[in-house]
């Protein structure tokens, strides 16, 4: 084919596919989806969901069973990460909750401008590459209690970090002595703070299971699974080392710790920092792999976990490390980096099925009964955390070993699931209603536009040579 007939061809199917494009833009369907089993038990009470969104326009949101938007808190940019409903009569900084759920402790990061930041906040792409240029923006970390019923802030904790990238806070709780207890991302520590912001209690992660420590010696360098010891040392003040990201209080009143990139769940006695008891070892992704927001149920003793990295949620026996129960979603929709799953007092287990944009609720045989998707992330992009109101996570629930229930038949990981993973990853870069077909859709232009270009080059250049040899003549 000659090349004006090869140029015209990809022209017109340039054209073509944009026009195409855009009409989709205009007309897709960005509505929620409600599923419903009625025949199922379905644990009762409105969702509230941490939204961490793709970018920064995170938010909280209360859904309905019916998948009605009852109440939203969002804060100009920023992300919503962990969300903690508190019970009535609870001992809580400034506020006595009257009824459950009314009030929440939130985590948020907002993302400020370097104008607005204290100066030592950004200068850490200096540090990091060499060069005099600061970064443009920093992160204010903000612990807030709320009371819902008037959207009124009753109390908050704060401070600056260097970036939104892991450097905001994901999680605190309220303490059963009405403190406030905190997972500090950027800084790899865990404190507690009182009623008058004043920090109360401190575990920093460098003096107890870094280089050098018995945790490290005993967990990293003596262990099979690692091989590089050195990939789970802290290497820098901005390191993402521990990115450990959920924080709970046991019935001993211990806090139980996830430690992200250790692959490990970990409970520190606040009166000793004694490390007293851990899940998972570094390496050993067959268990978990960068989990997030483990629930111990307190009556069996065993661990319900979004085991992200391989798109799964498990509960472990952690007597023994066995998996009890593995739910990867459902047949041929395979859940994408979930980061929250909480069992319920009815045995059910909600589900935050991050990349999928959606919540789902599903039975120890791991049927869904209730499912709000959002596909299109106009409501839940990305969400981080999900709680049934009005207990939440801290209602708890029973262990599948409670019930004769045929286990939940786990993903086929096949080039299928791959796609998915690739279309959902593709949602950092691209808007949330662009799906494979409009992926593909889009490649396609781009690479219709990068032959046109060549062509258009190679074109100019074979015109440059002719003009040359005439005048060379």
């Amino acid at each position: 084919m000659r090349q004006q007939a090869r140029v015209t061809v990809v022209a017109v199917f340039v054209v073509v596919a944009a026009m195409a494009l855009g009409v989709q833009a205009m007309t897709i369907d960005r509505g929620q989806v409600v599923q419903v089993d009625n025949g199922s038990q379905i644990q009762t009470g409105n969702t509230l969901v941490g939204v961490q969104s793709w970018g920064t326009d995170g938010r909280l949101v209360e859904i309905s069973p019916a998948g009605d938007l009852v109440w939203e808190y969002q804060v100009e940019d920023a992300r919503v990460f962990g969300v903690d409903p508190l019970r009535k009569g609870d001992l809580a900084p400034n506020i006595t909750p009257a009824a459950d759920g009314n009030v929440v402790l939130f985590a948020i990061a907002e993302k400020h401008p370097a104008e607005d930041c204290p100066a030592e906040f950004t200068q850490y792409e200096y540090e990091l590459s060499g060069t005099d240029n600061a970064q443009d923006h920093c992160v204010r970390n903000r612990v807030v209690l709320m009371d819902r019923a008037n959207t009124q802030i009753v109390w908050e904790y704060s401070w600056y970090d260097q970036m939104i990238h892991w450097h905001e806070v994901h999680d605190a709780i309220v303490t059963d002595d009405g403190d406030v207890a905190i997972i500090d991302m950027g800084n790899d520590r865990v404190f507690t703070v009182n009623q008058d912001e004043e920090v109360t209690w401190e575990w920093q992660a460098e003096d107890n299971i870094d280089r050098g420590t018995e945790f490290f010696a005993e967990y990293v360098q003596n262990n099979a699974y690692v091989d590089n010891p050195s990939e789970y040392a802290k290497q820098g003040p901005l390191d993402d080392w521990t990115h450990w990201n959920d924080i709970d209080e046991t019935a001993e009143g211990n806090f139980q710790l996830s430690v992200r990139n250790f692959d490990m769940i970990i409970e520190v006695d606040p009166d000793t920092g004694a490390i007293v008891d851990t899940t998972g070892q570094p390496g050993r992704t067959d268990l978990i792999h960068r989990q997030h927001n483990p629930q111990l149920l307190e009556e069996s003793g065993s661990i319900v976990v979004a085991d992200s990295e391989n798109d799964r949620v498990v509960e472990i026996d952690s007597d023994d490390e066995q998996l009890e129960w593995v739910y990867s979603g459902p047949q041929g929709d395979s859940l994408q980096w979930p980061r929250d799953a909480d069992r319920m007092p009815n045995g059910n287990t909600l589900i935050t099925d991050s990349r999928n944009n959606r919540i789902l609720e599903v039975n120890a045989s791991g049927n869904v009964v209730w499912e709000f998707s959002d596909p299109d992330g106009a409501v839940i992009p990305l969400p981080y955390t999900a709680e049934r109101l009005p207990g939440g996570e801290t209602a708890g629930g029973p262990s599948t070993s409670q019930f004769e229930v045929t286990q939940p038949i786990e993903q086929e990981q096949g080039a299928l699931v791959d796609l998915r993973r690739i279309e959902t990853l593709a949602h950092w870069l691209l808007p949330t209603w662009m799906h494979l077909p409009q992926q593909l859709n889009l490649v396609g232009i781009v690479l219709g536009v990068l032959w046109l270009g060549g062509e258009g080059t190679a074109y100019a250049v074979s015109r440059l040579h002719i003009r040359e040899r005439l005048q060379n003549r």
